[in-house]
């Protein structure tokens, strides 16, 4: 009898130690993996890459348009290429509006700059008021480190025309401040 219950109990701890190593494996694995998300992550991707793409060659199209209206003096291609960039950005869409923010702002930027130069100054205002909005208030700066909001605010006549020192507080380039202040002399004397 005495060998029988022990080997009945070396049995029953042998059954048990399975049961309890089968208990802890099932647990581990709770759902079969999914490899539909990896597959809709390229995909994603792929459009992304491929909207970005896009958007570059319509941008490198309208800068050589920019190019050649710097070269020929031509308001009508500065307007050309503002418009044809503004395009670009239009057919981005919103699933890849967070892609290649500070390239796009660049773009943007030249968007405001070719129609203040094209004559187009209310276009170029707009521009701003979107330029702002779109991208969260974040801003260019010169080499000099002047703001390009500010700069392009006081070009466009967005800061306060009655303020007495509106040039003084905005980040600006010095001889863009001096400038404005002669014709404003000029102006008034």
């Amino acid at each position: 009898m005495f060998a029988f219950s022990k080997f009945t109990k070396k049995r029953a701890v042998t059954g048990l130690s399975f049961a309890l190593v089968g208990v802890a494996l099932s647990a581990c694995v709770t759902q079969p993996p999914s490899f539909g998300e990896g597959i809709d992550f390229r995909e994603a991707r792929y459009n992304e890459i491929s909207a970005m793409r896009e958007y570059r060659d319509c941008r490198d199209h309208a800068l050589e348009l920019d190019r050649e209206a710097q070269t020929n003096h031509d308001g009508a291609k500065y307007l050309a290429s503002a418009r044809m960039i503004e395009k670009c950005e239009a057919k981005l869409g919103p699933d890849v509006a967070d892609i290649a923010v500070d390239e796009r702002m660049r773009a943007y930027a030249l968007t405001i700059q070719n129609h203040l130069k094209g004559g187009d100054v209310e276009q170029a205002r707009v521009n701003l008021d979107k330029f702002s909005s779109n991208f969260d208030g974040r801003d260019l700066y010169f080499a000099d480190g002047s703001s390009f909001i500010q700069t392009m605010e006081v070009l466009l006549g967005k800061r306060g025309a009655a303020s007495l020192g509106r040039y003084s507080d905005a980040n600006v380039n010095k001889g863009l401040k001096s400038e404005l202040r002669r014709v404003r002399y000029w102006e008034r004397n």
